[in-house]
Parts: structure tokens; C-alpha cells; sequence
């Protein structure tokens, strides 16, 4: 039986699309944060509740994160780069050397690339008819609206054109990936700005060999584009060609080994920054768990951990799971709880505070550049598993009986 492929409705017979009634607010390309005077005095007068937690999560950057010794992971979940998040805060971050490795969302790391594209996005309002917009050809994310045609579409284009070049075929992580892949934006970066404005989270990592991971590929646009190549592929004998396989299980032996080399080889300390929960802020608290389950080592957990969040700790879900409980798994360090600070609140509203408090009252941090690391942590992590994994014995002996792959 042959299947009829769907196209997407059609507007009314004589309407014609005019994605611009809707795309006349101010373009979302905000100023990157900067020293602002009188913002620590400021933070330090606010005193309790959310505010508190705000000041104390500054702070707690401000006079341990700052150290050298520690190696910090950022955690991005919830829309933050359409919202411009990346442009203001999270790049400036980055720059001034307070991320050495980062988890995010497909989706992030997805609406990164309409910035390196300049293809604009919007500022608009939750109150319309969003009937009315997908007449016009607008997508909206709560208050921020894009061309579905120009924006989104235009870069799944140019991202599948992107996919099928020679470096990409091939099965890897999505350190690999975003590496790849931020290398390409990081042209087109510079192309689209040649004032070297940085606009671009995965240029900037990749300029800053910062490691980037997502925890569910698949769970994105960036996904759904791979799998509809692998689909293409498939579809006309062309596997052999086609060779891109994002395999997480090296994500989790690669973001492992960023904790065990600085915990364990290193002997130095450890902390998060996790804005908003889900998958990524998992992903990374997981790393402490593989060291001590999975390995087999002895380790307390992360040293520092702040968490902006929104959601509440008794519905069970992990966003808003509270660092106490994050204790009982070992991912965090028991003794350094009272280092732990929950700020519930908008990751909108909070990131650039602290970032300008951050560059405001720090010293710029040596880049860590653990991306030029990578097999030197992987031989390390695959040491351990080898030399102080009690069940590796066994496990090879079991492996050893697998019938060998035809």
C-alpha cells in the first residue's frame, strides 16, 4: 500500500502570509554584561529570601568559583539562548574563564545557531492568537516570536547542508559534535560580524575549547535533523556514506572523566552552576554517581553548587530536587552542604545580575581549554576502569563469552 505524504495545511484559499505583523518588536540581540558600578553594593544589601539566596549565589562565585583549582560545569536547560540569554551573559561568562565544561538542551544549543546565521528573532507578547500566527508564519517561544520560513527552516537548511560534510560521518559524542559544529559557526560568526561581536555560545566554546554536551540528542531539532538524514540514507542505499551516529555513552565516559581527572588525578575541587533543572542539570550531578557506582572509587561528591530554578522540591521531580538530597547520592559533598545555594527565581532575571557581579568584583580565570584534553581524560577514566573497578574481572570474563559481531 502506498503512503501520500502530508504537506503542512495551507493557509485559506487568498490569504497570503505576513509574518511581519508580528515581527516589529525589538530584535533579540541584547549588550553582553559588563562591570557595572555599584552593582556589589547592590547585591550585598539584599538580605532574605530569593534575594538572599541571589546575593549568596554571587558571592559564593565571587570568593570560591574564582579559585583555579576549580574546575566549574554550566548547566543550561529552558529556552535561555532564543532569549538572548547566550548573547548577554552566558558568552561573557564563558570569556572570563567561570565555565569549563557545559550541559545543554539540544534546544539551546539549536536556536544558538539562528545568532551565528543572523537571522533574527523577536521580542513579542504571550497574548495573541496563535492561530493567527501560524497563518502568518510565525513561531512563538512564550514572548519571543521568529520567521518560521526565514529562521526556522533556514537553518535546518543550512544545518543538514552542514551534517553531510566529510568531518561529521562518523560515530562520535556530542563534545565532538558541538566542537565540529561550533567551528563552523564560529565562521560564520565572524562573517555575519565583522566587528567581532560574539553572538554565538558554541563559537565561543569552540574559540575557548570548552567542552559542551547534550544529555538527549535526539530530544531537539538538531536530532530530528540527523535522523532525518540517517532516514535519507537509508531510504536510498547510502549508509555507507552517511556514517553520523551521536553515541551518548561516551558522553558519559567523557563528562565523568572532566570530574575524575580534577577530583581524583588532580586533587582539586569541583563546582556547578545549574540554571533551570531537567536532563542537563541530571547529566552533570550524574558524573559523581559513575565515579563511586560505576568505578568503583571512593569520592565525597561536586564542592560547590548553585542552583536558579523555578520549580519546587516536593512534586519529586530533579528540578527541583535540593542539593540535601543530591547528598544521599553522592553527588554532592556532605561536608560543603552549607556551601549549596538555591536561588528560586527567573534564570532571565538572575543570569545577568550575577554575571555582572561576577565581572564586576573577579579577576578573569586561566582558561581550562579541556576540549584539547580529551584523550588524555579518557585514557584515565579507561585506566581506572581497568585498575580499580573490583567487577572488572568478572565482567571480562562475561564479555569474553558474547558471540563475536558478524
Amino acid at each position: 500500500m502506498a503512503y501520500e505524504c502530508r504537506k503542512t495545511p495551507e493557509p485559506e484559499e487568498g490569504f497570503v502570509k505576513h509574518p511581519e505583523k508580528y515581527l516589529t518588536g525589538k530584535r533579540i540581540l541584547p549588550e553582553p554584561a559588563r562591570k557595572v558600578e555599584g552593582i556589589e553594593r547592590l547585591v550585598k544589601n539584599m538580605y532574605a529570601f530569593n534575594g538572599g539566596r541571589l546575593s549568596a549565589a554571587c558571592q559564593l562565585l565571587a570568593r570560591e568559583y574564582s579559585q583555579p583549582d576549580v574546575t566549574i560545569g554550566l548547566s543550561l536547560a529552558g529556552a535561555l539562548t532564543p532569549a538572548g540569554l547566550g548573547v548577554s551573559s552566558i558568552i561573557p561568562l564563558m570569556n572570563h574563564g567561570f565555565v569549563d565544561w557545559i550541559v545543554a538542551t539540544g534546544a539551546n544549543m539549536y536556536h544558538d545557531m539562528h545568532f551565528a546565521f543572523n537571522l533574527p528573532l523577536y521580542r513579542g507578547s504571550p497574548n495573541v492568537d496563535d492561530r493567527d500566527l501560524r497563518k502568518h508564519g510565525v513561531t512563538r517561544i512564550h514572548d519571543i516570536f521568529l520567521d518560521y520560513e526565514k529562521v526556522l527552516m533556514e537553518t535546518d537548511r543550512r544545518l543538514m547542508r552542514i551534517l553531510l560534510r566529510p568531518e561529521f560521518q562518523k560515530e562520535m559524542g556530542t563534545q565532538e559534535f558541538y566542537y565540529l559544529l561550533g567551528k563552523v559557526l564560529n565562521k560564520e560568526e565572524k562573517q555575519n560580524f565583522p566587528n567581532g561581536r560574539e553572538v554565538s555560545v558554541l563559537a565561543c566554546a569552540y574559540r575557548n575549547r570548552i567542552p559542551v554536551f547534550t544529555s538527549s540528542p535526539g530530544d531537539s531539532t538538531i536530532g530530528m535533523n540527523i535522523a532525518g538524514l540517517e532516514s535519507l540514507a537509508q531510504a536510498q542505499g547510502f549508509q555507507d556514506r552517511f556514517k553520523l551516529k551521536i553515541n551518548p555513552s561516551i558522553d558519559v565516559n567523557e563528562t565523568t572523566a572532566i570530574v575524575l581527572n580534577a577530583k581524583i588525578y588532580e586533587k582539586k575541587q569541583t563546582g556547578v552552576i545549574l540554571l533551570g533543572g531537567g536532563s542537563p542539570k541530571n547529566f552533570m550531578l550524574q558524573t559523581e554517581p559513575q565515579i563511586q557506582e560505576i568505578l568503583g572509587l571512593e569520592e565525597a561528591g561536586q564542592d560547590y553548587d548553585i542552583n536558579i530554578t523555578d520549580a519546587r522540591a516536593d512534586t519529586g521531580g530533579l528540578s527541583g530536587a535540593l542539593p540535601s538530597e543530591a547528598v544521599s547520592w553522592g553527588k554532592i559533598d556532605s561536608s560543603k552542604l552549607e556551601e549549596s545555594v538555591v536561588a528560586y527565581g527567573d534564570t532571565t532575571a538572575y543570569l545577568p545580575m550575577i554575571v555582572s557581579y561576577v565581572l564586576s568584583t573577579t579577576n578573569s580565570r586561566q582558561l581550562k581549554r579541556l576540549y584539547d584534553r580529551r584523550e588524555e581524560l579518557m585514557d584515565k577514566i579507561m585506566n581506572v576502569n581497568m585498575t580499580q573497578n573490583k567487577q572488572y574481572p568478572e565482567l571480562l570474563e562475561l564479555m569474553k563469552e558474547l558471540p563475536v559481531a558478524v
